[in-house]
């Protein structure tokens, strides 16, 4: 894993968003969170990036454990375009959920699990903030 250098300086200026010094210059990253992992902006380029925690792993293989409440939320802010669930619909992995517009870009929110939907806290056109909780699984 890469560090950063010791002259750096890592502030955060509100959640999800943080101002890197490295003496010269500033640059901005916001971070979010997705079904897979986390989003990151890094001055205008944006990369997914997926952790896998040793923890999940099962016998079953990679999302064997994944039981429970699963609540999916906005990785950066941005404006939901579209909600393509109800409350008491049926999801398969991976089916999407949401889409968020943020920065120019389109971002499907995709469900983690095979479950039931119980609660959608978005709404088409509304502003959302990062972290912010779209949709919630059973």
């Amino acid at each position: 894993m890469k560090r950063l250098p010791p002259n750096w300086e890592v502030s955060e200026i509100e959640p999800g968003l943080y101002s890197i010094l490295d003496g010269t210059r500033s640059i901005e990253v916001r971070v979010g969170r997705n079904h897979a992992g986390f989003v990151v902006d890094l001055d205008g380029r944006i990369v997914s990036v997926e952790l896998d925690d040793p923890r999940e792993w099962r016998q079953g293989g990679r999302h064997h454990g994944r039981q429970g409440r699963a609540e999916i939320s906005a990785p950066m802010p941005g404006k939901v375009v579209r909600v393509l669930v109800a409350s008491g619909d049926a999801v398969i992995e991976g089916q999407g959920l949401v889409v968020v517009e943020a920065m120019k870009m389109q971002n499907e929110m995709k469900a983690p699990k095979d479950g039931k939907v119980v609660a959608v806290a978005a709404k088409e056109g509304a502003s959302v903030a990062a972290g912010q909780v779209l949709v919630t699984l059973e």
